[in-house]
């Protein structure tokens, strides 16, 4: 070897090792997180969050702001980078079972894992190492507690798919002889009261306080908890015309439960699940409700880390869902007016209109625009035929036309996801990422303590 090149490889070294060092250093000076909550928008691609944007900035009689800047969004206000999302396999696109465990763990695995890897071997989670450490740890969805995301920070199996197996995981899998998770909210009676077990009533012989309505929240003032308020998923939000924030109302008694007499801190994963599966559906009505209360969740919280001071936010999402597209059909538009008028989701409206007797007028009431003479004519025929998937497909349709907006499938994407945070360490999260560099970073503040 020259001397010339060993004497670059050696300096090159030195300054990796100066530079190395000077980090650690740096760490060690910065302020640590007390607290960390980790938010994750299931589906939220950043033409979600432009969407959004647009959305909240518009109402039914407006359509925006015209050649005005649209007024950002809390979303925007802490965007500090992104995050790539593919899984251990050929495929690109993750499912959110490989994007949680990624997410949780700080590996990657193959689509369908909770909490494993490619050979299947347990990956342990950041709530995993919290509780090792003494901290508080609690899961929020608006899904069932035993779906991909929650499931990926709980349990461990090599199927999304056994839901029954990963309930009965959650309660018999412990950490220093505890449930893993001292608050669990969501949904999901059919997985946990079952012919075989009822696991809520073992999670209530050993101390658990258990809440069945979202009502019930106000009364919840002792750890540990779980709740679960809806067979499966909760309601969609726009089919929640009494309590459509419902992340929201779970969120806000929750974090105050866990600060209260905390002296080691917490961690709360927080997901807004039905972004995602409105868009499966290429639903967008009930894509931006979604949005809405996940953004006022966030609002929340940061509201919270910023009165604690010792609070670390990072929020992101696992994947994209639907390749939503704002504009659509080869018009330089996009009209979020359309969206605000639709008041129920594309199911709903299904059933609605099997049950109607004047198609006419519950679309009218539904929607806030007229179908044409052909569109009704069309809607009619497929009621009389029974033929409700194929009346859903053309009511998104009509909606999605209507406002201009566009899906390109009703799975999955493959495109980087926002990064978004806030608090202590937040710094450390900007610029462009992996998914499994998120979990790591949180994972250090957590081994620290």
């Amino acid at each position: 070897m020259k001397f010339s090149t060993l004497f670059t490889l050696i300096s090159t070294s030195l300054l990796l090792t100066a530079c190395s060092t000077q980090e650690v250093a740096n760490n060690k000076t910065e302020k640590l997180p007390k607290n960390i909550i980790y938010m994750i928008g299931d589906g939220m691609s950043m033409a979600h969050l432009t969407a959004y944007r647009h959305y909240a900035n518009s109402s039914e009689q407006h359509i925006g702001l015209g050649n005005k800047v649209v007024p950002q969004t809390i979303f925007d206000e802490y965007f500090v980078g992104v995050a790539s999302t593919l899984p251990d396999d050929d495929t690109l696109v993750t499912d959110s079972a490989s994007s949680a465990t990624a997410l949780a763990s700080g590996e990657k695995t193959y689509n369908g894992a909770i909490g494993l890897d490619n050979d299947k071997s347990n990956l342990t989670s950041i709530l995993e190492h919290a509780k090792f450490k003494g901290m508080l740890t609690g899961t929020i969805s608006t899904s069932q507690v035993t779906h991909a995301t929650p499931a990926s920070f709980l349990a461990h199996n090599e199927s999304r798919h056994n839901q029954n197996e990963i309930a009965d995981a959650i309660f018999d899998q412990h950490i220093n002889y505890k449930v893993k998770a001292d608050l669990m909210l969501g949904g999901g009676t059919d997985y946990f009261i079952r012919e075989d077990r009822n696991l809520v009533k073992e999670f209530k012989q050993i101390g658990f306080n258990y809440f069945s309505e979202l009502s019930q929240l106000s009364d919840m003032d002792q750890l540990p908890v779980l709740g679960l308020f809806a067979p499966k998923g909760l309601p969609y939000a726009i089919d929640s015309q009494d309590n459509p924030n419902r992340l929201l109302a779970m969120t806000k008694p929750a974090l105050s439960l866990l600060n209260k007499n905390n002296p080691n801190g917490f961690f709360l994963m927080i997901e807004g699940s039905q972004i995602d599966w409105c868009s499966h559906s290429n639903d967008i009505a009930c894509a931006m409700q979604e949005m809405e209360d996940f953004a006022q969740t966030l609002s929340a919280v940061i509201e919270f880390a910023k009165k604690d001071g010792n609070t670390l936010v990072v929020l992101t999402a696992d994947h994209g869902t639907g390749g939503l597209s704002v504009g659509a059909n080869k018009q330089y538009k996009w009209l979020p007016n359309v969206i605000h008028k639709v008041k129920a989701s594309a199911g709903e409206l299904v059933k609605s209109i099997f049950a109607s007797k004047d198609i006419a007028k519950t679309w009218l009431d539904s929607t806030g625009f007229e179908l044409t003479s052909e569109q009704l004519t069309s809607v009619k025929e497929l009621k009389a035929q029974d033929k409700s998937k194929e009346l859903y497909a053309k009511i998104m349709k009509f909606i999605n036309d209507q406002s201009f907006t566009g899906w390109t499938t009703t799975g999955h994407v493959g495109d980087d996801v926002a990064v978004i945070a806030y608090g202590p360490q937040s710094n450390k999260f900007v610029g462009a990422q992996d998914n499994t560099d998120l979990a790591k970073k949180l994972l250090s503040y957590i081994k620290t303590k």
